[in-house]
């Protein structure tokens, strides 16, 4: 059984932008590690930009943690446009990470976002 994160009042939801390169999978592939290994949940990022408002809704009052692939920021652009505020938000090529559009992914870079997610909401997982 994995270990939780009991480092944040409220729940903490996680929203990976899976774009359409490495960086945006990456993310993605984080996200999901992070969920399995109980540091947050994976949250429908595509229910927010569709203005689902039961998602929107849903998303209120928790630790919304943003992970873009690049500095194109379409996820936190979707949380700007919905009026929803971003707690934690990470960028996967501000981790020194290169885009391109190999979708063979490195094991250490998945690591490196994971590290630090769990290093920015402070848990020691």
């Amino acid at each position: 059984m994995a270990d939780t994160c009991t480092c944040a009042a409220a729940p903490v939801l996680i929203f990976p932008c899976s774009g359409g390169s490495n960086v945006g999978q990456i993310a993605n592939q984080a996200a999901v590690e992070l969920t399995r290994d109980g540091v947050g949940k994976l949250f429908c990022l595509a229910g927010i930009g569709g203005h689902v408002e039961s998602f929107i809704e849903s998303s209120k009052g928790n630790r919304l943690v943003v992970i873009d692939g690049c500095p194109t920021a379409c996820a936190k652009k979707i949380f700007d446009h919905v009026n929803l505020p971003v707690t934690d938000y990470i960028v996967v090529t501000g981790l020194d990470i290169k885009k391109t559009h190999n979708f063979d992914l490195e094991r250490n870079d998945i690591e490196k976002v994971c590290t630090e997610v769990k290093k920015r909401l402070q848990c020691n997982l």
